[in-house]
């Protein structure tokens, strides 16, 4: 399949989503269990990759046929939109796979991304650590050079790390030198079947395992597995930060919109709530205004920085105003008779934390947009 321009792509996506079931089991829905939710990210994955949609936007060299980013963007909304696999969990390859064609040797990227992009295995990101907080250079996570000479020796505990316990590899963060701060930092790209390591899952307030603690107790890397240089580790971090909140946001996005159809639905008059209503949608289509933005510097190939973090501030906040929404228009339903509602609302309190705290995205508008200083 070669590369279409934008509105060909998604008119013959459509049509070949409508002519292939790809719609998830039952149990696989908002308050279903994590296990059916990977389940069906894999195949959905799988059956977009074997028909070749999962393959554009992305380089030939691993596995691609080209064409501009936005098609992936493109892809995910029309996956969200449908319901067909979690948005956070489907938008994980935009955050690891630019890091790995960023970072890691040719070869392996090659090797490596057709198994992420084709369903056949889940990474994980190892960046967050128990005492760090939101202070991701003052991770304590250690790796020294093998006594061989030809590789690595990790020790420490990551937390947070999202679908650890289904993942196949790991992105993952060390200190390598003898600064504190942001020069000691080095990336690896770790298989998480190595010798010494432990994954634990974390139980959330919304009931999903989604998250789990990594021990790292003496696990040995290949020195090939160290993506760019030792000490690159920091500006990987800087570089893969900004990807979270692009595309990955166009999807959830377009999953928030059909959450507002869903409320529209259930409301006996839109019209007595028009206020409320019309404030939520207003957040959502701010948040999509400035992500439209973003995707567009992105597929002009321009590089991400810190006014992501203006997306970042909005979704949280559009995100938690919809779902605030929800539980003020329909009375009881959050709290006790439907379980999906329960759910997702549980999880958009996590919005103004997951991905940076909205306290260090208002920091880093504030400093490095704003250049309002440290105080």
């Amino acid at each position: 399949m070669t590369a279409l321009d934008t509105a060909g792509f998604r008119t013959a996506l459509r049509a070949w989503l409508d002519e292939h079931d790809l719609s998830p089991e039952p149990t696989a829905g908002p308050d279903g269990s994590l296990d059916a939710h990977v389940t069906q990210l894999d195949r959905v994955r799988r059956e977009l990759w074997d028909a070749g949609w999962m393959r554009h936007g992305w380089p030939e060299e691993v596995g691609g046929v080209g064409g501009p980013s936005v098609l992936r963007a493109v892809l995910g909304e029309e996956v969200a939109t449908r319901g067909l696999a979690e948005p956070g969990l489907y938008s994980m390859v935009e955050v690891l796979v630019p890091t790995l064609l960023s970072y890691a040797p040719p070869a392996l990227a090659a090797e490596m991304v057709p198994r992420l992009l084709g369903g056949r295995e889940q990474w994980c990101q190892g960046f967050s650590e128990p005492g760090s907080g939101s202070d991701l250079a003052s991770l304590t996570t250690r790796a020294v050079r093998s006594g061989d000479g030809d590789g690595w020796v990790i020790t420490g505990q990551k937390v947070w790390t999202s679908l650890a316990q289904y993942a196949a590899r790991c992105v993952l963060l060390a200190r390598t030198g003898p600064d504190p701060g942001h020069a000691g930092i080095s990336a690896f790209f770790l298989d998480m079947d190595s010798p010494g390591i432990t994954v634990r899952p974390l139980r959330t307030m919304h009931g999903v395992d989604e998250f789990a603690e990594v021990f790292l107790d003496d696990v040995r890397v290949p020195q090939e597995r160290l993506l760019g240089r030792e000490g690159d580790g920091w500006k990987l971090a800087m570089d893969l930060l900004p990807h979270e909140r692009s595309t990955c946001f166009w999807h959830r996005v377009a999953h928030l919109y059909t959450r507002l159809d869903r409320l529209l639905d259930r409301m006996p008059s839109a019209e007595d709530e028009a206020a409320a209503l019309g404030e939520a949608y207003l957040a959502l289509h701010t948040v999509r205004c400035r992500s439209h933005a973003t995707q567009a510097r992105l597929a002009a190939g321009g590089r991400l920085g810190p006014e992501t973090s203006v997306d970042k501030i909005l979704l949280a906040t559009a995100e938690q105003q919809l779902f605030d929404t929800v539980r003020d228009l329909l009375p009881g339903a959050v709290e006790l008779t439907d379980p999906a509602w329960r759910t997702e609302y549980l999880y958009s309190r996590a919005a103004t934390i997951y991905g940076g705290t909205a306290e260090v995205q208002r920091n880093i508008v504030a400093r490095r947009l704003l250049d309002l200083g440290k105080e």
